[in-house]
């Protein structure tokens, strides 16, 4: 028989995804703090005016780029929200997700031999888009002692001549870290010093704690970052799928032009969804906010007393903890061997890459009793 193409058959999974299989096998029940899935309700507005639009037979092809509404709306948001001045509704590509957004940002810019220089510790989809390409990952380490923020000068030393773009991702998954605006200004310098495309993972802007994220398209002053966003984690509408990409004006067209032949256009009912959560009611985002802030300080006050190490979160929903005391050298060992014994499902810090080595991220989007249970379970489970 014919056999499948190499890059997608040796492209790895993410590790997230097998942890979640293993656990959807146990039979006693398993607290899972492996899934960032938001722990609330999609805001009620939303699901009607998602529901209307399938009642009123909205059920059709709408534009490869997404419903005009939507995009202008979008736009009004990078505008006053993000502001980014430039951003033009022509620029703005509704996606399936905040993934499609990714994809469709490197599709464009990134061709099979390039490189890509990606986080690391960094989430693991970064890896699998630009493998899924032909392209070559190239990881930048992020050090704690630096916390966990890049330093443009160790990325100058990775650039090759086959170099074509740098990811950042600002709030982080997994690391919870956010970029102030300096640093964000100083690597969209970097991107123009060596002419690369600058890919910026945005998913998580609205989950900030303690300071503005700042997106690197302020900065841009000329057209090479390529601005990825989500409903899905600020709306905790995940299954709803609904993203849009913020692309420069002369890639704009060509992600308007990728999205036929890979999904035509993104669910029509959906899209209203999107709509009525951009411009409807506001209040449940920040209460979500704050009930992740609240999580974020009884799970470390838990950590504090036990003399657990970990980097303190600035946004997204994710702790990122130190447990080489207790893992050896093998973490993924350890947290199945977590899951099997304690019933506790985390992410072990290898998916992310190399260098998350002896950590594991805990989703604080979950109950806190069961995350704070969850805790607990954890530090009783030693090497």
């Amino acid at each position: 028989m014919p056999i499948p193409a190499p890059h997608a058959a040796n492209m790895p999974r993410s590790g997230i995804r097998a942890v979640m299989d293993m656990a959807w096998t146990m039979t006693d029940p398993v607290i899972g703090l492996h899934v960032g899935e938001p722990s609330f309700a999609t805001p009620g507005h939303v699901l009607d005016a998602a529901a209307g639009a399938y009642a009123e037979g909205r059920t059709r092809y709408v534009p490869n780029a997404g419903v005009t509404e939507l995009r202008e709306a979008i736009a009004a948001k990078l505008r006053g929200v993000n502001g980014i001045e430039g951003a033009a509704t022509e620029r703005v590509i509704v996606t399936a997700g905040g993934m499609q957004a990714l994809q469709l940002g490197m599709m464009a810019v990134v061709g099979a031999g390039d490189e890509v220089l990606i986080p690391d510790p960094g989430w693991p989809n970064f890896a699998m888009l630009v493998q899924l390409l032909q392209a070559v990952p190239v990881r930048y380490e992020l050090r704690p002692e630096n916390g966990f923020r890049p330093d443009p000068a160790d990325l100058a030393r990775l650039v090759t001549p086959r170099t074509r773009a740098i990811v950042v991702n600002s709030p982080s998954n997994p690391l919870g870290t956010v970029l102030p605006g300096e640093t964000i200004e100083r690597l969209v310098a970097f991107a123009r010093e060596h002419d690369l495309w600058l890919v910026s993972d945005e998913c998580y802007e609205e989950i900030t704690f303690d300071g503005p994220h700042v997106s690197p398209a302020v900065f841009d002053t000329d057209d090479r970052v390529i601005s990825c966003f989500s409903f899905s984690k600020t709306y905790a509408m995940t299954g709803m799928r609904v993203g849009y990409v913020l692309a420069p004006p002369e890639l704009a067209p060509i992600c308007a032009k990728l999205q036929e032949p890979l999904v035509a256009c993104v669910n029509a009912p959906a899209q209203v969804g999107a709509l009525a959560a951009l411009t409807g009611p506001q209040d449940q985002k920040a209460a979500a906010r704050e009930a992740y802030r609240g999580r974020r300080e009884a799970a470390t006050a838990v950590l504090d007393r036990a003399g657990l190490p970990y980097q303190r979160p600035e946004g997204a929903f994710y702790l990122w903890v130190d447990v080489s005391d207790r893992c050896g050298d093998d973490v993924t060992a350890w947290a199945v061997r977590l899951l099997r014994e304690e019933h506790v499902a985390v992410a072990p810090g290898t998916t992310f890459g190399p260098h998350g080595e002896g950590w594991i991220r805990l989703s604080l989007a979950t109950a806190t009793e069961d995350l704070l249970e969850g805790i607990q379970r954890i530090l009783r489970c030693r090497a």
